[in-house]
């Protein structure tokens, strides 16, 4: 397979590209997880070639960590790092927000309207977490800035694993305060008050921030000396 055309070698690596990514975001492969090349040319049924173009590729998306030493694992966060992506998105995606609100139309906040009302009766976490991004990224498409849009996807790649983590562990009865916040920001978005709701999504990140913040123990650790520390 080594010998594949161009061509079929960037399906291979596009195909492979998108099952990983699937099986990182769901979870399925955790953060600190080892990526083996060979096992999953054996999975996918490719040669190492795709493999390793589809490494390539979810590096600079942030979700895998490649060492010249050890080879390829799922990138992880520490408390301090997914803390610090936190306060980055509290003040670009409230950006993204303002710049998309004055072009959206009147379908695209009906679009906005369902997921909020979709979100309210999802009886399970994973599709929660996949209405709940699907939302946030929908709300800043027509800001038709594709270099923060793409900053702010990234972001929520890396800190997928986390927000799955923490919304088992606060429950379903803890949800009706986001889906407070998410109506309380279409109504700004409805109103084309770009500067309110992008104050409103500003303060809905900074919440979850706080309360992420006194969950060191969702975040993994190691023993170093003695003393426990986050890993990096």
């Amino acid at each position: 397979m080594d010998g594949a055309p161009a061509g079929e070698s960037a399906l291979s690596t596009q195909r492979v590209t998108e099952e990983l990514r699937a099986l990182i975001l769901s979870g399925a492969l955790p953060p600190g997880s080892r990526i083996g090349q060979e096992e999953l040319a054996a999975r996918f049924a490719v040669s190492r070639i795709p493999v390793r173009g589809a490494l390539a590729r979810l590096e600079s998306d942030g979700l895998v960590v490649l060492k010249p030493s050890s080879g390829a694992w799922v990138a992880k966060l520490d408390l301090g790092e997914c803390l610090e992506i936190y306060r980055i998105r509290e003040r670009i995606e409230p950006l993204a927000l303002c710049e998309a609100v004055p072009l959206m139309n009147e379908a695209d906040i009906a679009a906005l309207e369902a997921l909020v009302e979709e979100m309210v009766k999802s009886a399970d976490t994973e599709t929660f977490l996949r209405l709940d991004r699907q939302f946030h990224l929908a709300s800043y498409r027509r800001a038709g800035m594709n270099q923060l849009l793409t900053m702010i996807e990234r972001f929520w790649n890396t800190t997928q694993h986390y927000r799955r983590a923490f919304t088992k562990l606060l429950g379903r009865e803890r949800n009706w305060i986001i889906h407070a916040e998410h109506r309380l920001i279409v109504d700004a978005i409805r109103r084309r008050d770009a500067n309110g709701a992008g104050n409103l999504l500003m303060e809905h990140i900074r919440r979850t921030r706080l309360e992420l913040a006194q969950h060191e123990d969702l975040f993994p650790t190691e023993q170093t000396n003695g003393r426990r520390r986050a890993r990096k």
